[in-house]
């Protein structure tokens, strides 16, 4: 098989040299692909995800691996192959995960700033003179640029795989990203033992700080609204809303109003969501409202809010959050007089 293996990969490494485009061109078709195939079936999207993280599994091991090839059958894994496989695992994992981010960003918030720099990330991993002249050389960037791209695969992929909560997901894929990133940051670093390990300490403890306190800014990867309304009445058969408003009189008020969401989430996964009840930027009722994964059009929540304020007149907004305070989506309506 090495045999074999020894006389392809060369040829294989010649073409990507002579059509340098195809390879970019794969890792955002196949990446574009994957996601349209997870969102229609549930059973593909596990298979991506798991095979997803299994390619990760083949760039943390690399080192151990090319060292047992080496002792085992004599046989070294050239280096341009080994560079080129761990773009492609980038380029396919990062174009697999931007159109979920994209979906689930809410652009008018702090999430801009995450999904922005994945799309970043993306443009870096397809310019070849990006990505090997500037970014590779430079190997306490690229391990930190590994880390951020598994950080977000692991967000997207543990809901799909195990059905973890946002929550629990979010502080998996942090512990995960920085145990297998940190040490081969400090390794670049020219400093004693003792000195590396300080600054993996110092290190973990600042990015989990802001990690968690960045949290709002990260969006939901797996949780999407499909459809949302505004109303005034619920038909409890259908279990969808009669009609919508965008403004609504204090009249109406006496009577209540309905915040409706139908939230996409993975089969299997079940989640604690809030509906946040704010008049004019100021917080009036947090309502907890349990989902459950699975139904393609998404899972329809809906809260039902009676006391209002004496003078409930104003701009109001029900913001979709997550336990972990990430957010989902934005309902705004009016109430005049």
């Amino acid at each position: 098989m090495f045999k074999t293996l020894s006389l392809w990969v060369p040829r294989i490494v010649a073409l990507t040299e002579r059509f340098p485009w195809a390879m970019p061109l794969f890792g955002f078709v196949s990446g574009l692909a994957s996601f349209f195939l997870v969102e229609r079936k549930e059973e593909i999207a596990q298979i991506i995800a798991i095979l997803m993280l299994a390619s990760w599994c083949w760039l943390i091991l690399e080192k151990v691996l090319r060292r047992y090839v080496v002792n085992r059958f004599g046989w070294e894994l050239p280096p341009p192959l080994l560079n080129y496989f761990a773009q492609l695992v980038h380029q396919e994992s990062l174009f697999f995960i931007i159109p979920f981010f994209v979906i689930t960003t809410s652009w008018n918030s702090g999430q801009t700033l995450f999904t922005g720099m994945l799309l970043s990330a993306a443009a870096i991993s397809i310019i070849d003179p990006l990505y090997f002249r500037w970014l590779a050389p430079r190997r306490w960037l690229y391990f930190t640029f590994h880390g951020v791209t598994l950080f977000a695969v692991l967000l997207t992929a543990l809901p799909i795989i195990f059905q973890l909560p946002t929550a629990k997901s979010y502080a998996w894929s942090l512990g995960i990203a920085l145990a297998i990133t940190l040490p081969s940051v400090a390794g670049e670093l020219p400093w004693r033992w003792w000195q590396r390990g300080s600054a993996v300490i110092l290190l973990a403890a600042s990015v989990t700080l802001v990690a968690f306190v960045a949290r709002p800014w990260v969006p939901p990867a797996t949780l999407w609204l499909t459809e949302v309304a505004i109303t005034d009445h619920i038909d409890s058969d259908k279990r969808s809303p009669d009609n919508e408003l965008s403004v609504v009189s204090a009249q109406q008020l006496r009577n209540g109003v309905f915040a409706y969401t139908s939230i996409h989430a993975p089969r299997g996964l079940n989640e604690r969501i809030y509906h946040v009840w704010q008049l004019n930027g100021q917080q009036i009722d947090k309502v907890a409202l349990d989902i459950n994964g699975g139904r393609e059009a998404g899972y329809r929540a809906w809260s039902h809010k009676v006391n209002f304020p004496e003078n409930a007149v104003g701009r109001w907004q029900i913001r979709v959050v997550t336990e972990a305070n990430q957010v989902i989506g934005v309902l705004r309506f009016r109430v005049v007089e």
